[in-house]
């Protein structure tokens, strides 16, 4: 039911996600992100009946349910190795819960193999619904797999829960949503192996409780996907927020800095080339990192400018004047500074435009009202 759309969202993750992974490779966090998303829709597209039976047809039969399931169980290890990476602890720590996972993934799959390998080949291509489910490889395929599904899905719960307590509210709430989703997964796997064990002694019994089951089944993934989706888009909106927040700071500054860097035009601040478009895909948050440049090159310029500013307003309050008067001052200033200044003389700098409080967003709010004063006087 919520294949597809698991496997669309799934898609984009990685492409998203694969992008921020660009940016920071050495993101051990990031590194598992993008494996798990990877490794889960894969495993989805092998879910499809069509493609588990090209598989077997190519290969051979049985094949395309263990790599179906090497895949999906490969997902939900690095998704558990998310929130452990995340976890703000000792590497020892961190080691002993890689150790963990990884043997029991490991021994997981190796008993999936040996089941497969022990079940007759006439058999291979089973499944719950099988007559077969007395024969004790094939009852043990699906107990052991359905048993690591089971610490999967909750061990991935708790830790969204974990996480759901310390994140802002909305983060917070996706990963609540999620974790509800996940744990009832977890039933859904207990459930079939209780199938699993009724069907032993009658097959294909019980067919009312697996529908029941497999409905349960996509209600909780349905709500694993809104869980993901509602904290993707709280990190999309907040990540556009921030873009657009520092593309208007930027321009606001324009005035001012265009006005200093054109009387000392040193002040610029190298710039990387351009480079590739891969070189260019890896560059994070470039309009933050150009504002933040900007903002350091308006601040050096008016030190640079103080002492003029002294000159031609000897008597003015030029730290905690209106931004009006002070930039009628930068005017005079820079009207009076000589095109070429001696380097051997050292000129007396002043306090110019100091913001009541000393965070960088009141420092930046001080100069953009400066700028948009001098703007006002030259247009």
């Amino acid at each position: 039911m919520f294949q597809v759309p698991l496997i669309i969202l799934l898609s984009v993750g990685v492409l998203w996600k694969g992008i921020d992974l660009i940016r920071a490779p050495h993101d051990r966090v990031l590194r598992f992100l993008v494996a798990s998303l990877v490794l889960l829709m894969a495993g989805e597209i092998l879910s499809f009946p069509e493609v588990n039976e090209t598989i077997d047809t190519a290969t051979a039969v049985g094949l395309g349910k263990v790599a179906f399931n090497g895949l999906y169980m490969s997902g939900l290890f690095t998704l558990v190795l998310v929130f452990v990476s995340a976890m703000r602890g000792s590497d020892a720590e961190y080691r002993r819960h890689l150790r963990i996972n990884t043997g029991l993934l490991a021994g997981t799959l190796t008993a999936l193999v040996l089941a497969m390998i022990a079940t007759p080949a006439g058999m291979r291509d089973h499944s719950l619904s099988t007559p077969d489910m007395a024969h004790p490889a094939i009852a043990s395929f699906y107990l052991v797999g359905n048993a690591y599904f089971v610490y999967a899905y909750l061990a991935s719960a708790l830790w969204a829960l974990r996480y759901a307590r310390r994140a802002s509210r909305n983060l917070g709430l996706g990963l609540l949503t999620m974790a509800l989703g996940l744990i009832g997964l977890t039933i859904t796997s207990v459930n079939r192996m209780i199938l699993v064990a009724l069907r032993i002694d009658e097959p294909g019994s019980h067919e009312a409780f697996n529908t029941v089951n497999w409905s349960l089944s996509n209600w909780a993934m349905g709500i694993v996907l809104i869980g993901i989706c509602y904290s993707g888009g709280v990190q999309l909106i907040t990540r556009l927020r921030s873009f657009v927040h520092h593309r208007r700071m930027y321009h606001e500054l324009a005035a001012l800095w265009t006005a200093l860097t054109a009387a000392y035009p040193e002040l610029v601040l190298t710039r990387p080339p351009d480079g590739s478009r891969w070189h260019r895909l890896r560059q994070h948050r470039a309009y933050e990192r150009r504002f933040y440049r900007r903002l350091i090159e308006c601040r050096d310029g008016l030190v640079r400018l103080s002492p003029y500013l002294t000159r031609v307003a000897p008597d003015a309050d030029l730290a905690h004047g209106p931004a009006d008067q002070l930039a009628r001052h930068i005017t005079e200033a820079l009207a009076l500074k000589p095109t070429t200044e001696c380097p051997h003389t050292e000129l007396p700098a002043a306090l110019v435009a100091s913001p009541a409080a000393t965070d960088l967003g009141a420092d930046a709010d001080e100069l953009i009202s400066l700028s948009h004063a001098l703007r006002e006087r030259t247009s």
